[in-house]
């Protein structure tokens, strides 16, 4: 298994390329449904002002990114290279990103992603999260941007939480 370890400042500008790469196994499952380009990922600067972001291996292929969005973890971004795909590289991260979240005393970590792509809620389940069908205020403008941005339009978009301990109260 490849190092989990904070991302290094020097590291940021080169997580646009791992997303980038990443965001190719999603096109070639939803490239029928697209009739425009994928929204473009985050840069070098939004990745610095990042709450938290971890990577794998030296050099990174695969980070997570993650922010806090109504007073609860939120994993913005899961990206792995293909190359390192199916390896439990990701699965790893996101444990890793669960055990951070509870030491930094968050209750719950949610995300919003497709629910039908195999890599996406289906896997995210097989790590604990379960659909949340009543998320905080800032995370329903998170899903009102995502289908601004047209997200939507190729495929149903869930969002997911997993408690870490304690007890959570929506907000």
């Amino acid at each position: 298994m490849l190092e989990l370890r904070p991302a290094a400042l020097a590291e940021f500008s080169l997580l646009p390329a791992i997303e980038a790469a990443s965001d190719t196994l999603l096109i070639d499952i939803l490239g029928r449904r697209l009739t425009h380009s994928m929204p473009s990922g985050a840069g070098a600067a939004e990745f610095a002002a990042a709450l938290h972001i971890m990577v794998a291996g030296r050099p990174a292929v695969a980070f997570v990114r993650l922010e806090e969005v109504d007073g609860q973890a939120h994993l913005e971004q899961l990206s792995v290279q293909p190359d390192f795909a199916r390896h439990g590289i990701g699965r790893a991260l996101i444990h890793a990103a669960v055990a951070w979240a509870r030491e930094c005393g968050y209750h719950s970590m949610t995300l919003t992603t497709f629910a039908e792509v195999p890599f996406n809620a289906p896997f995210y389940t097989s790590c604990g999260f379960t659909v949340d069908n009543s998320p905080g205020p800032e995370l329903l403008r998170r899903r009102d941007h995502e289908r601004e941005l047209g997200l939507d339009a190729l495929g149903d978009r869930v969002v997911m939480r997993i408690g870490l301990g304690g007890r959570y109260t929506p907000a």
